[in-house]
């Protein structure tokens, strides 16, 4: 990958605004205010990104949640410490969501993978459905995924939980992206190397079928 100027721009927005942010609000506003102020670089990324593409993607729709819990937990005289929640609930609330949604007939990984392979094709949803169907290795591929994600999600979100409620706030602004951004990171390299995993396996089993038949 090369280092592309959107990618430094974007990174920047995520991890030094809000910490500056923060830094020069905290002895104006106080704490609650300061990370109200720290929120606002990512959401207006969020945003311009939305103007820019024209389209609701997973990243607003999670950042309009964000502000709706942190709303919510101003309006029941949420702490400083409770603001810095919203995001991991944000996060573990999705990963709750994929594990419950292993005892369905389809999990979620599935509805996500049919709209991207929508999205790449002419026709690409019928022919998802159709290896859903006809492969059972896609359908055990599709569940291992929502279980690998859904406890990355959810392990996430209880570790940032337990270092909002025990570590400094300022140390937390700082530490915390890089916690978050690794897990997705991990869980983003491991489903492309599964993703490969199965893609040769399958590749394997047409190579072979001609030779048994």
């Amino acid at each position: 990958m090369k280092l592309r100027p959107g990618f430094v721009v974007e990174m920047a927005v995520n991890f030094l605004l809000p910490w500056l942010a923060y830094r020069l609000a905290l002895p104006h506003l106080g704490e609650t205010r300061a990370l109200l102020a720290s929120a606002a670089p990512p959401v207006a990324w969020s945003l311009i990104e939305l103007v820019r593409f024209r389209r609701v993607d997973a990243l607003s729709v999670m950042v309009v949640v964000g502000i709706v819990l942190s709303i919510g937990a101003m309006a029941l005289g949420g702490s400083p410490r409770m603001l810095l929640l919203r995001e991991s609930l944000v996060s573990g609330a999705i990963g709750i969501a994929f594990l419950l949604s292993l005892g369905l007939h389809r999990p979620l990984i599935f509805y996500l993978a049919r709209a991207t392979v929508a999205r790449e094709m002419e026709g690409g949803a019928e022919r998802f459905e159709t290896l859903w169907r006809e492969r059972p290795a896609v359908a055990s591929g599709m569940r291992l995924m929502t279980l690998v994600w859904g406890i990355g999600l959810t392990g996430e979100m209880a570790l940032r939980a337990w270092l909002a409620l025990n570590w400094p706030i300022e140390r937390f602004l700082a530490v915390s992206p890089f916690i978050g951004y690794g897990i997705y990171g991990a869980l983003a390299l491991w489903t492309l190397r599964y993703r490969k995993t199965m893609r040769s396996r399958a590749e394997k089993q047409v190579e072979t079928a001609p030779s048994a038949s």
